[in-house]
């Protein structure tokens, strides 16, 4: 008699204001996983609306939410209030310490962080921020996808895709995590080559960080509230 698969629970927080391709980039994978159950995850059953102005609704409450084998945080601007929303911190923190994988796409890491689930750690995330992980007691990496134990984090935004790939091969096998590929078509070919800081150049890289100024002293400021909390620092 064949063996029947056992189901993998994978928790997906989304909020207010995130980047829905951090969230839905490794969704896309996560949910052609054979056995797998993916719980969208929010405080209310009702739309949550991402920066850009995407709607998407939860499946699942925090409070409904069942034992989580893989918990994956999204990043984006509404990361910031996260930090400093106790509630989900909370969640993060207990879900995180029992998963198998604890996992994040871009300045997801940064809610990892505020939940004290990074201390020692290597881990990677959008390259605007990625300094601001070391006030959570990690070391920033410059990868699309940074393995260190079970913590697995993402670069920016389409890093979501690479680490649910990279995830859907420890799950099942690399075969089957290559068949998902294929299915995706996931082989980009980018119009232009100004995808990382390195490849734009330092000119507009300024123009980026000049943009993102506001955003960025915000985050900044969550970030140091945060770690002042865990007492790090």
């Amino acid at each position: 008699m064949q063996q029947t698969p056992a189901t993998v629970t994978i928790g997906m927080l989304i909020f207010p204001r995130m980047t829905q391709l951090d969230f839905t980039g490794p969704f896309e994978v996560f949910a052609r996983i054979p056995a797998a159950k993916v719980y969208v995850l929010w405080k209310q059953i009702e739309p949550v609306i991402s920066d850009t102005g995407l709607a998407i609704l939860p499946t699942t409450t925090l409070h409904d939410c069942p034992q989580l084998d893989i918990i994956c945080i999204p990043g984006g601007p509404g990361q910031i209030a996260v930090m400093d929303d106790e509630q989900i911190i909370t969640f993060v923190r207990e879900r995180g310490e029992r998963a198998k994988f604890v996992t994040s796409v871009c300045t997801g890491s940064l809610v990892l962080g505020a939940a004290g689930l990074l201390k020692g750690y290597k881990a990677g995330t959008h390259w605007m921020s990625r300094e601001q992980l070391t006030y959570f007691g990690a070391t920033p990496v410059a990868s699309r996808i940074v393995v260190d134990r079970n913590r697995i984090t993402g670069g920016g935004v389409t890093a979501g895709i690479d680490l649910g790939l990279y995830l859907a091969s420890l799950l099942t096998t690399e075969q089957i995590a290559r068949a998902i590929q294929l299915s995706l078509e996931y082989d980009p070919v980018p119009p232009f080559n100004s995808g990382s800081p390195e490849s734009a150049g330092p000119e507009m890289v300024a123009t980026i960080r000049q943009r993102a100024a506001a955003m960025l002293s915000e985050r900044l400021a969550a970030t140091k509230r945060a770690a002042a909390r865990l007492g790090i620092r």
